[in-house]
């Protein structure tokens, strides 16, 4: 009954958390990039709306502005490493760590900001968790037919190009660096919009907030991914089946939570989970590719009988 009782706001983070993944999606998978900006990305959004919200400044206004301020940290990320030669990797810690003095000093120096949801009209709270997953549908709903609409046009068609093979976009003329730059800045963007929608739902906006995300984002992407790719293997399938594995997270999160798991552990559970979807395909073609070759070596056998 105490699962059933947590399941709402189960359901509701997880909402959150996949939106933050399929902004790591087009890093990770669209562009092939291992981005690991979000860690501070989706702290930053979450301290702009926080602190905005506090200063009397309106919701609409608010997420608009954390999600232009999570854009400008992915456009430093893709800077550094397009302009500046740096690996991807270390471009995302660096901009990471530079995230962390911005974000305390949007913090006035502090590690929070609270959020009043009585003096705010707040989309998402904890305290009203069906009417916040039904904000968050509208919200992913949106956001995945914005991306569906873009991804098809000539500019999102060169940025799927660039991440497949950048040798060939680069001889067809297609500007690569370009579209690193402008594909670092609408992932992080999204993750931004994430940490938004979790300040609000938390009532505040923490310092360490993001610590671990990108853990969490490649763990709503693989989840996702095994059971989407094997329904329809599509653009907008694959986001939605992002967005269902933020929600298996969350679920499987919680339901440990309350077996009596200590939260010391949580996140090495994070890690092994994504560490289990990452090592599945892998050990699976090694086991087929083993039983292949007996095959392989008796049809050679009977050609030299022959």
């Amino acid at each position: 009954m105490a699962f059933l009782y947590a399941l709402p706001g189960a359901i509701a983070e997880g909402l959150i958390w996949g939106l933050m993944g399929i902004g790591v999606y087009i890093s990770y998978k669209i562009l092939d990039i291992a981005d690991l900006t979000v860690d501070g990305s989706i702290t930053t959004g979450a301290c702009v709306c926080a602190v905005m919200l506090a200063n009397g400044s309106p919701i609409w206004l608010s997420i608009l502005v954390a999600i232009l301020a999570g854009a400008l940290a992915g456009v430093v990320t893709g800077l550094l490493h397009t302009a500046c030669g740096i690996p991807s990797i270390l471009s995302g810690i660096l901009t990471q760590l530079i995230l962390y003095s911005v974000n305390l000093r949007i913090l006035s120096g502090r590690s929070l900001a609270t959020i009043d949801p009585r003096a705010n009209s707040l989309w998402v709270h904890m305290s009203n968790n069906y009417m916040s997953i039904l904000s968050m549908l509208i919200i992913v709903t949106v956001v995945i037919i914005c991306l569906w609409q873009f991804f098809y046009t000539e500019v999102g068609l060169t940025l799927k190009s660039t991440g497949d093979n950048p040798d060939m976009s680069r001889a067809q003329g297609v500007n690569v660096k370009l579209n690193k730059v402008i594909g670092l800045a609408i992932a992080n963007g999204i993750v931004a919009l994430a940490g938004a929608m979790l300040a609000q739902y938390k009532g505040s906006a923490n310092i360490n907030d993001g610590r671990g995300a990108i853990v969490i984002g490649l763990a709503a992407i693989f989840i996702g991914l095994s059971v989407s790719m094997k329904i329809k293997p599509n653009f907008v399938v694959s986001l939605i089946g992002v967005l269902g594995g933020g929600i298996i997270y969350y679920i499987v999160y919680n339901f440990v939570i309350l077996l009596g798991l200590k939260t010391d552990y949580l996140k090495m559970l994070s890690a092994i989970i994504v560490a289990i979807f990452l090592a599945v395909p892998y050990i699976k073609a090694e086991y087929l590719s083993r039983l292949k070759e007996p095959e392989t070596s008796d049809q050679a056998g009977g050609d030299e009988n022959a």
